[in-house]
């Protein structure tokens, strides 16, 4: 009876390493499942997909998957938290955490996984969600950032600097039809959106905060508001109006030599129908020449964020879905799927990033970044620059207006926050 006992003692220890522990939850619970991707890149499909070949090992385990854009997700999550409502995590960017932490609505990953698993992780990724001493998300990408790609059958190499910009961009806008109106254009990008201004702004020595105090109304500003302003009105290497759908389109088309655009636009100018008029180059944004500093897209990537409110039970699942996600095998995935350069470590070192030169050329921008801000005060200062930067682009204010303005504004939205 004894050796018959430690025979299925055995037995069942021999079945415990070889079924991952998830596999034994027969509890019924549903993980709801809140993610910024969309169906654009397939990141969302690929979402579920992961979710369902997870709960094959979880018994008991369903998800739901819910996307919503990015400012909705923040504003849903903060109304539904306190209501101790909403999902049991959250697949997000990196600036959500300074308002989710300061609202206290979530937790401290750190002391969910411990030191030595947040590690792994390359430092851009976990600093761009250190606050206070604490990491306050699981980096699943690192980057979303902003670099030059170019169309190598109107471009063969990328400038080097902004002179070499307006010089090329001059030659490549051109009015082919001779109605007085470009039908090319040597450079596009989102004009009236910040988070597209903010690497000129970094290349002309300037940053919207400087701890959690606005840094709008300075010498920084006010010269990188004027070469926008110039690019349109003075050298004319822009279109009059151009916002993110106009500018991609633009440069799909074959109709624009070089655009402003982010690493997950990748994948939409290399599919085949793209390829019949883009061939796809990608380089730095160029150094900005009165200075000699490269321009500083903001970097983040994407996170995962656990809700304060998620009960034991259900966030030792969630743990264990995370860590599927952010293996080295899946993050490898996304790289090779969807161009999302990885947050592990071991990771960013595969020849798959190091070897393949639309992959390195992000990379290489990547480095010249700068971690978007996390703190709640950010968001007063997107508010602040946006209105004063599309005077600024239509031509109905200076430069020094529109950085006092953007100053004053700030100030006041952070005192309205604090109140």
């Amino acid at each position: 009876m004894r050796r018959g006992f430690v025979g299925v003692l055995v037995s069942m220890l021999l079945v415990a390493m070889i079924v991952p522990l998830g596999a034994f939850a027969q509890k019924k619970m549903t993980i709801t499942l809140w993610t910024k991707e969309s169906e654009a890149e397939g990141i969302l499909q690929e979402t579920i997909r992961l979710t369902e070949e997870f709960i094959k090992t979880h018994p008991g385990v369903t998800f739901e998957v819910v996307h919503y854009g990015v400012e909705d997700l923040r504003q849903n999550f903060q109304s539904a938290a306190f209501a101790g409502a909403g999902p049991d995590l959250l697949w997000t960017v990196s600036d959500h955490a300074g308002p989710f932490e300061a609202m206290k609505l979530i937790k401290p990953v750190d002391e969910i996984f411990g030191k030595s698993y947040i590690d792994k992780f390359v430092k851009p990724g976990v600093e761009a969600v250190e606050l206070g001493g604490k990491v306050w998300g699981v980096p699943i990408s690192v980057g979303n950032h902003l670099m030059l790609l170019y169309n190598k059958k109107l471009i063969a190499n990328p400038p080097k600097d902004t002179d070499e910009l307006i010089k090329v961009g001059k030659e490549l806008t051109k009015d082919m039809d001779g109605d007085g109106k470009p039908d090319q254009y040597g450079l596009v990008y989102n004009l009236n959106e910040p988070f597209f201004f903010a690497p000129w702004l970094g290349g002309f020595g300037g940053w919207p905060l400087d701890g959690i105090e606005p840094t709008l109304n300075t010498p920084a500003m006010v010269n990188a508001l004027q070469f926008v302003q110039d690019l349109k009105f003075k050298h004319k290497i822009v279109p009059m109006e151009c916002d993110y759908d106009a500018a991609d389109a633009l440069f799909k088309e074959g109709k624009a030599a070089m655009i402003i655009n982010g690493d997950w636009s990748l994948m939409t100018y290399l599919t085949d129908e793209a390829k019949k008029n883009i061939d796809l180059g990608v380089a730095r944004i160029p150094k900005v020449t009165e200075t000699g500093l490269w321009p500083s897209p903001m970097t983040s990537g994407t996170y995962f964020m656990f809700p304060e409110y998620v009960d034991d039970d259900k966030m030792k699942v969630v743990k264990e879905f995370v860590e599927y996600v952010c293996s080295e095998e899946i993050q490898l995935l996304f790289l090779e799927q969807y161009m999302r350069l990885p947050a592990l470590e071991a990771a960013l070192k595969n020849p798959m990033v190091t070897n393949d030169p639309i992959i390195k050329g992000s990379s290489d921008q990547m480095v010249v970044g700068k971690p978007m801000p996390t703190v709640p005060e950010m968001r007063a200062a997107w508010d602040a620059i946006r209105p004063n930067q599309e005077a600024i682009m239509a031509g109905k204010a200076t430069p020094k207006e529109a950085a006092k303005a953007m100053q004053e504004a700030c100030e006041k939205f952070i005192r309205e926050m604090k109140k």
